[in-house]
């Protein structure tokens, strides 16, 4: 079949070509992008058949997504394919984001920014005002429209070290790979640190952070994505 010079048949053949899943568990959306809800899940190995290919979300530097037999799209970073670039003809009715706050805008909108020293020193979330802790429970709350807070599911979410600690306990995903609108969590330290991650691009992650750079205020930074591991309470 392969020394058939009819384009159609090659097309066609190429189309439906199966691929084997890489990672762990795979969420396949209704769209080329992490904000669209999922439709299902793929486990490591399972073969999944692309009809078509197109833009999306860009993911560990691959903004490729893979519109399966399914009828959902994903991440083709997540697909074996034996190349970076497209294998299959590209999609012509993929859907638009939706309108969403996630990763939302990289902006110091946090509600208590200059009053860390006025009234209560705890905030609504049940954490110290102006800390890291705060600073991403609000994001969560706000960007995700999460009710997060220092109970959220019944466990005790504490100093940002025992935020993946919580995150496991309650099912909620924790991982290596981080996409906008997840948590990133250090361990490091007495207490240690998490930030609201904005984007992604290869080995590096963007974070918007408080009481790090600059104390009890705002700072933003992009560094290598292994400084951390991600707690995905939505995406």
């Amino acid at each position: 079949m392969k020394f058939i010079a009819i384009a159609t048949v090659a097309a066609l053949a190429q189309s439906t070509a199966a691929y084997p899943i890489t990672g762990e568990t795979v969420n396949c959306r209704k769209g080329p992008g992490t904000s669209f809800d999922i439709v299902t899940s793929y486990n490591k190995g399972d073969d999944v058949t692309i009809t078509c290919q197109t833009e999306g979300t860009n993911v560990n530097g691959n903004s490729i997504w893979d519109k399966t037999s399914d009828g959902c799209y994903v991440a083709d970073y997540y697909v074996k394919t034996g190349s970076d670039g497209y294998v299959t003809v590209k999609c012509t009715d993929a859907p638009s984001p939706p309108e969403s706050g996630i990763p939302g805008p990289i902006i110091d909108d946090y509600p208590y920014k200059g009053k860390c020293n006025v009234g209560s020193d705890e905030d609504k979330w049940n954490y110290f005002k102006c800390q890291c802790t705060s600073f991403v429970a609000w994001r969560i709350n706000e960007r995700l429209g999460i009710k997060f807070h220092n109970r959220y599911l019944g466990a005790h979410w504490g100093n940002a070290k025992t935020w993946d600690d919580a995150a496991r306990q309650t099912g909620v995903k924790v991982d290596n790979n981080p996409v906008p609108g997840s948590v990133a969590v250090r361990n490091k330290g007495e207490f240690g640190h998490v930030a609201w991650v904005t984007s992604v691009s290869g080995d590096k992650v963007t974070i918007e952070e408080y009481n790090w750079n600059n104390v009890e205020a705002y700072s933003k930074r992009t560094l290598a994505k292994s400084e951390f591991v991600y707690v995905h309470v939505k995406v």
